[in-house]
């Protein structure tokens, strides 16, 4: 059976989702989430939301608000990996591990500290002013997130490529260093995910001032809708639905019948204020009963807290044995385990080893066996012992993964017995 592919979603805790939110990033990861083969991973991302708000009260109520909006939009906690950022705390860990191994040159280039630096330089000041370490580092936390639960695909828009890049990078010089225990993370970039205009036609943004609320009061809702920036064109004159703010909105909740309906009464002139109420009605119908459950699950904070901690222990059952094998493969070891200079000797028979042969064909084979005998890794053959010496020196160095050309897994072994086996080798 296939090992299902891990999808990773973090949200920053610094404001209320509006409808832009749930069309571009909460329903189609719902959906996602529901779909068999894939293990998927939602977290709260509050140590981030630390790098640009400094007011607890708002962080500690997006945190409730956010996590009730996901919850009432459908997503199964039992189903998914949904915690809170800071309640992990092999994340902060990580993220100096990568701190060490994260060049600066390669910080320098993010985008978010470059804006700031070319800001500053156009108002002429210090190149750092206003720029904190959190943000230079913000880069290195994100691809702890990641890394931590070996992510395949991390779902963003194309103005986050840049970050998966960067993890990618620093995942792999850990690698490099420590042996392969990092997946290289893969940005999934959605196309045909809507980005919603605001009531002005620009990108629907809360630093626009032109949203609707996801799960605001219904009368609100229609209030907003109805503040919809549109022409001047009078009941009976027909409209074009291209570049209409309206017609996108009701595009993206309604179905493609409805959306030709809709159409229809533009080219015959429907006057505004009826295509407001239509779309008001049509939003209304999806967002009407999960508006229900997001109010009941804010009146009742503890469930939410409860659901949280169920998914953090759930989120460390993964993370805290990982985080010790990193732990040990960086040196960070208990010491009283450590074989001193008087038990070295002793202590070989105790680990893993590769041993090299010759068949009777002439070719010459290695294989990776644990401390009882057992073959973890066979082989393949080659031409001079010479050869078969590198790529056993490369297997300790860098460790092995899927479709290795130099060896492949004994029957019955799995890539993180040999992995730890590896990890016991470069220790010693």
């Amino acid at each position: 059976m296939a090992s299902p592919v891990r999808f990773l979603t973090g949200i920053t805790t610094t404001g209320t989702p509006h409808l832009g939110n749930y069309v571009g990033a909460i329903r189609p990861a719902v959906q996602a989430s529901l779909r068999p083969g894939i293990e998927s991973y939602y977290f709260l991302a509050d140590y981030h939301a630390l790098i640009k708000c400094d007011e607890p009260a708002r962080i500690q109520r997006s945190t409730l608000e956010i996590a009730a909006c996901w919850v009432a939009a459908g997503l199964d906690p039992e189903k998914v990996f949904f915690y809170r950022q800071s309640d992990i705390p092999e994340i902060p860990e990580l993220t100096w591990f990568l701190t060490c191994v994260a060049g600066k040159g390669l910080l320098n280039r993010a985008h978010a500290y470059k804006a700031q630096v070319d800001k500053n330089a156009a108002a002429g000041v210090d190149a750092d002013t206003d720029v904190s370490a959190g943000l230079f580092m913000y880069p290195v936390l994100m691809a702890a997130d990641i890394i931590l639960f070996n992510a395949h695909k991390v779902p963003v828009g194309r103005d986050q490529i840049q970050h998966i890049e960067m993890a990618r990078d620093m995942a792999s010089s850990f690698n490099h260093l420590y042996g392969e225990h990092f997946t290289l993370p893969e940005a999934q970039v959605d196309e045909a995910v809507a980005l919603l205009p605001g009531l002005d036609g620009r990108k629907m943004s809360k630093s626009y001032d032109n949203v609707i609320g996801l799960f605001a009061p219904r009368e609100q809702v229609r209030k907003q809708i109805f503040s919809i920036v549109t022409d001047s064109r009078a009941p009976g004159e027909p409209k074009d639905t291209e570049g209409s703010a309206l017609f996108q909105i009701y595009q993206a909740f309604a179905a493609p019948e409805e959306t030709a309906q809709l159409r229809k009464l533009y080219a015959e002139g429907i006057a505004w204020g009826d295509a407001k109420q239509l779309l008001f009605e049509r939003i209304d119908r999806e967002i009407a009963p999960m508006r229900a459950r997001y109010d009941a699950l804010v009146a009742d904070p503890a469930q939410l807290e409860r659901i949280l901690q169920a998914g953090a222990a759930k989120a460390r059952a993964h993370a805290t044995p990982f985080m010790g094998r990193l732990r040990h493969a960086v040196g960070l070891r208990n010491l009283a385990a450590t074989d001193g200079p008087a038990k070295a000797k002793a202590s070989k028979s105790s680990l893993p080893a590769f041993k090299q042969y010759r068949e009777a064909d002439g070719r010459h084979h290695f294989k990776l066996v644990d401390a009882a005998g057992r073959l973890l890794l066979q082989g393949a053959g080659f031409d001079a012992p010479q050869d078969a010496g590198r790529a056993v020196a490369r297997l300790k160095q860098q460790g092995w993964q899927p479709g290795d050309a130099d060896a492949s897994l004994a029957e019955g072994v799995t890539e993180a017995t040999v992995q730890d086996a590896l990890a016991q080798l470069r220790g010693a």
